[in-house]
């Protein structure tokens, strides 16, 4: 078992040898242009651009929530583009973010984390524009991917 290691840094930029994956959540309207996307966007094209595909063919290619789609940005960097949020308000259910979803999400990401041998990299996700609580995020990160021996570092950005 690992634990969550906390640093103040940019996730687009993780600063660890071997894979990486940079994970994110995203709606499932096809949103992209507030919060972490746009230092991704900034950094590489590739994710956006896939998950704006992703999202014209979804009915054939299971977009859905707690579904991921892995975008390698160069030779070790894998960005998971997770969709863990309904829409991107908040209305009669709470929040957009779904716990539910970001469980399924991350237990596909930790599929891949162990095939690639890979390292988990993050912003305090679902805790921006989704409206999470990070109280509620943090164990589920625990039980997903640090319960099974999966290094994850969380960055703060200051």
């Amino acid at each position: 078992m690992k634990t969550i290691k906390y640093i103040n840094g940019d996730a687009t930029s993780p600063q660890t040898s071997g894979n990486k994956i940079i994970c994110h959540i995203c709606n499932d309207i096809s949103g992209w242009g507030k919060g972490f996307v746009l230092a991704l966007s900034k950094r590489w094209s590739e994710p956006e651009e896939r998950y704006r595909s992703w999202y014209k063919g979804r009915k054939e290619n299971g977009f859905s929530l707690g579904q991921v789609q892995f975008v390698e940005v160069s030779q070790h960097i894998w960005v998971a583009n997770m969709i863990a949020q309904k829409g991107v308000r908040a209305g009669n259910s709470g929040p957009p973010i779904r716990y539910g979803a970001v469980r399924d999400a991350l237990t596909r990401i930790a599929i891949k984390a162990v095939d690639l041998s890979a390292s988990v990299h993050m912003p305090r996700i679902g805790c921006g524009l989704a409206g999470g609580k990070w109280d509620l995020i943090e164990p589920i990160i625990t039980d997903r991917l640090s319960n099974k021996g999966i290094e994850v570092t969380v960055y703060d950005f200051s």
